[in-house]
């Protein structure tokens, strides 16, 4: 069976590290996450995810993350029932996080935290705004608009 989750959203609030009795590091924070299609009115909803993370990973999102920075969330969902003050029974679903990521840059999200590394740009730091032209000592040749129609 697999129970695999992958979020990525913005932080609601503050993360704030607790210890269990036992001295176990966890924190519990919320990010909000946008759908990816528009209702019917034409706007897009958001859902507010309940995150939780323990040991080392409570540790780094409380030390490097903080309100409005995004996150990439890799983990798994729990349900956990619970009873409130009345002695209503309760369920409350949550995502225990395995691993955190950051989501954007420190100069994009703000934040007291490292920048998000940049995988793939090409030195002298920006992508190239045109495809680079054929090696001539390749096997490959550049097909031009005039050569007609392409053989597949």
């Amino acid at each position: 069976m697999l129970n695999r989750i992958l979020l990525m959203g913005r932080l609601v609030a503050d993360p704030e590290l607790r210890r269990t009795q036992s001295g176990t590091p966890v924190t519990s924070f919320r990010i909000a996450v946008d759908r990816d299609f528009k209702n019917q009115s034409g706007e897009k909803e958001t859902d507010f995810i309940d995150i939780v993370a323990w040991r080392a990973t409570a540790e780094f999102v409380a030390k490097y993350f903080a309100k409005g920075r995004m996150a990439v969330v890799e983990g798994r969902l729990q349900i956990r029932p619970w009873t409130d003050k009345e002695g209503n029974k309760r369920t409350s679903a949550e995502v225990v996080a395995d691993n955190v990521y950051f989501g954007d840059s420190k100069r994009d999200g703000g934040g007291d935290s490292f920048a998000a590394p940049s995988y793939g740009a090409p030195a002298g730091g920006g992508y190239r705004s045109a495809p680079s032209p054929v090696d001539a000592h390749s096997d490959f040749a550049e097909i031009g608009e005039e050569d007609g129609e392409l053989p597949f």
